[in-house]
């Protein structure tokens, strides 16, 4: 889940969305005149000087894999165990950042073969054994292929695969108009969704959503991603939604050096949309959706546990790492916040023991 990483609120988001200054050299790569969200979007995080080009993420936003405290390592218990369980020997991230999670992950005690994928080079003396380097947005690397016993985690990259904005037709309620945005974020009406944009509107979206984003990009960059699995199992984690709790108004949003910001595909900030999950389990084939709190308790342990008090006088060290544990487990568990990600696995061909 993006967080600020900075003690400010999200209140101010309209003053943070002006207060950027001229926008960034992406931005200019997209035409003066307004253009769908989807093509705007992509330009602004993934052209030549697109926001993830030129920023690390945790310089702007904090995920369950970095920023928090403690929090990574959690994650990355979690991961191995589902590894072991799937008898993966091979992990691959991808939308790796900057190799954070990963890091995590070699710090355990395996012999996983580890991969990042992102739209940069490895960071200097991360200790993975192979990455490549992505196009961005849902286009993955040709080098990411058949591959066996491998855990594959998309962990917060679907929301970041860009996507039309639709929202209703003023004078058609039963329809769809596209969302039309100009580099400083101004929008305007466009016109109607057609072909499957449009059948995707109509089969996942009802009638009380006024505005939404389409996920059909996400789900064909799923069935992409899950093609290129042999066997293992597919790992998709992000924040999201299904129709029984779709929000009315649309997700996305920005954020920018701490702060959530009106989104603009200006190349300055972050540009993210909630995922709808009931529509990528139709690419699956086998699946299971959980919550991140579920599964974590499943996993790693339930953060209701007490820490031996007699660890704070016998090992006081490992009394506070407990602690500690303790702290972040019930942060990545909690209900209303961390705990309502979603996991949705996908196993590939072979069944777990």
């Amino acid at each position: 889940m993006r967080d600020p990483t900075q003690d400010q609120s999200a209140a101010d988001a309209e003053d943070g969305a002006d207060a950027a200054g001229t926008p960034g050299a992406a931005g200019n790569a997209v035409a003066a005149g307004a253009l769908p969200w989807e093509l705007a979007w992509q330009a602004a995080l993934y052209g030549p000087d697109g926001f993830y080009r030129h920023h690390a993420p945790a310089e702007h936003f904090a995920t369950s894999a970095q920023g928090l405290p403690g929090a990574g390592g959690i994650l990355a218990e979690a991961v191995l165990a589902l590894a072991r369980r799937y008898q993966c020997r091979h992990v691959v991230e991808v939308g790796a950042g900057r190799g954070e999670l990963l890091s995590q992950l070699r710090s355990l005690p395996s012999h996983l073969h580890l991969t990042g994928v992102d739209v940069v080079p490895a960071p200097p003396g991360l200790q993975v054994d192979r990455w490549l380097v992505s196009p961005g947005g849902a286009h993955l690397p040709d080098g990411l292929d058949d591959l066996h016993d491998t855990l594959v985690l998309a962990h917060e990259w679907l929301d970041v695969v860009p996507c039309p904005v639709v929202d209703r037709a003023k004078e058609d309620p039963a329809g769809w108009r596209s969302v039309l945005v100009t580099v400083d974020g101004q929008e305007q009406p466009g016109p109607p969704p057609a072909g499957p944009d449009l059948e995707w509107a109509q089969r996942w979206l009802r009638p009380e959503v006024e505005r939404a984003e389409i996920g059909l990009p996400r789900d064909r960059a799923l069935a992409d991603l899950l093609s290129r699995v042999r066997s293992g199992l597919v790992v998709v984690v992000d924040y999201g939604h299904t129709a029984a709790d779709r929000p009315r108004h649309g997700t996305l949003t920005g954020y920018r050096q701490g702060r959530e910001v009106t989104p603009a595909p200006d190349g300055t900030c972050d540009l993210t949309a909630h995922v709808a999950f009931d529509s990528l389990t139709q690419v699956t084939g086998r699946w299971h959706l959980t919550t991140q709190g579920e599964l974590l308790r499943e996993l790693v342990g339930d953060p209701k546990d007490p820490v031996p008090h007699h660890l704070a006088s016998t090992d006081p060290q490992a009394y506070l790492a407990a602690v500690a544990r303790r702290a972040a487990l019930t942060t990545l568990t909690a209900p209303g916040g961390l705990g309502d990600f979603r996991w949705l696995l996908a196993p590939r061909r072979r069944p777990p023991h």
